[in-house]
């Protein structure tokens, strides 16, 4: 694979391996495509295959090559069948442990899928980290938030594009709605994935497309792998559908606080436009996705009503894990990267007014 001209648009470079499985997936990726020593998957037994970091990153490192791949590495691994068997054994470690955080859903018919989004939206209960951003976060708090959230937003939309060619009829219309305002109607400094960039670019932080992977935590990597799992399995596609629609739903008011914390801080519009665009976008998506994508593909497919009502509880139930983490090790007056792990300081391109941004402090 030839070097990228712009490192803010991928190929990533490897990371550094979190366990001796995702160590052997990475010295594998540096030779050509070839089969991996057998018994790697036995390797993988974790207590807690959300918060693993060796489960994590190798799923990671094996979905990545699903979208931009690795800078360097022989693009013949995508589907290489022996790492395609260890994602397998990872993804049902993975899968399984989603469905225990989750737990039973109730019963749904496929009318009321729009109704029964909005319960599960309505009695989710955790931790207001949107609120803590608002109104008490430090300038080196969100910055670590931001870095977390680039690994996911440096890449906005396209895990749930995957649905795409898999619909047809009216979920298919309404997911193109969706994500048309996604990638910016076509301009590129619209793109939700470019207003984030240019939030990292006033906080001061490194844009290159997944720069912080090595400071971010399983949780932070759980998150991502959840929409990748969902998008690459056409059996999920009810869920992935369901993941979209709870992001939608819950998206507006969070990110109006996020905006007004950034405001606190004292940053100006260039940092918190990709917020505020969110709070308007949305407000209108939300409709969308439970009426229109979810109502729309059970109509079509009745039998994925619980798939949907399932993905949409996951992605309410691993967001929480995150919240937690980081509110968590912020009351601990600790970093919640890994590590003594900081996101690079570059020069800021704003500052704030009546304020100087101090170093991001992390204590290990």
């Amino acid at each position: 694979m030839s070097e990228p001209t712009d490192r803010r648009y991928g190929p990533a470079p490897l990371p550094q391996p979190r366990g001796p499985v995702s160590a052997a997936v990475l010295d594998a990726l540096r030779q050509p495509a070839q089969d991996l020593p057998a018994g790697l998957g036995a390797r993988l037994d974790p207590a807690e295959p959300l918060t693993d970091e060796d489960l994590q990153l190798t799923l990671f490192l094996c979905y990545e090559l699903h979208y931009r791949g690795w800078r360097g590495v022989d693009e013949d691994w995508e589907w290489q069948p022996s790492l395609l068997a260890l994602r397998a054994y990872a993804e049902r470690h993975f899968e399984a442990a989603v469905r225990r955080l989750v737990g039973p859903l109730p019963a749904v018919l496929p009318g009321g899928v729009p109704e029964a989004l909005a319960d599960l939206v309505a009695a989710a209960d955790g931790p207001s980290l949107a609120t803590q951003l608002q109104r008490r976060a430090t300038l080196a708090q969100f910055r670590e938030f931001v870095t977390h959230r680039s690994i996911y937003h440096l890449r906005e939309a396209d895990p749930h594009s995957w649905a795409l060619p898999r619909l047809g009829g009216p979920a298919k219309a309404a997911l193109v709605e969706i994500q048309t305002d996604e990638y910016g109607n076509g301009r590129l400094d619209r793109m939700h994935a470019e207003l984030f960039r240019a939030t990292m670019q006033q906080l001061g932080l490194d844009t290159g497309y997944a720069a912080h992977l090595d400071a971010v935590p399983a949780v932070t990597l759980a998150t991502n792998n959840l929409m990748s799992l969902f998008g690459l399995h056409r059996r999920l596609r009810g869920a992935l559908l369901g993941h979209l629609a709870a992001y939608e739903m819950t998206s507006s008011l969070p990110n109006r606080r996020y905006g007004n914390g950034l405001r606190r801080l004292g940053f100006g519009e260039a940092a918190t436009r990709f917020y505020d665009e969110h709070v308007e976008a949305d407000a209108v998506h939300e409709q969308i996705a439970a009426h229109d994508l979810c109502g729309g593909l059970v109509r079509v497919e009745p039998a994925l009503a619980p798939d949907v009502l399932f993905g949409a509880a996951a992605a309410l139930a691993v967001d929480r894990l995150f919240a937690a983490h980081l509110l968590q090790r912020w009351a601990a007056e600790r970093s919640s990267l890994r590590g003594s792990a900081a996101p690079p300081r570059v020069t800021l391109r704003e500052r704030p007014q009546n304020r100087v941004p101090s170093p991001l402090s992390a204590v290990a």
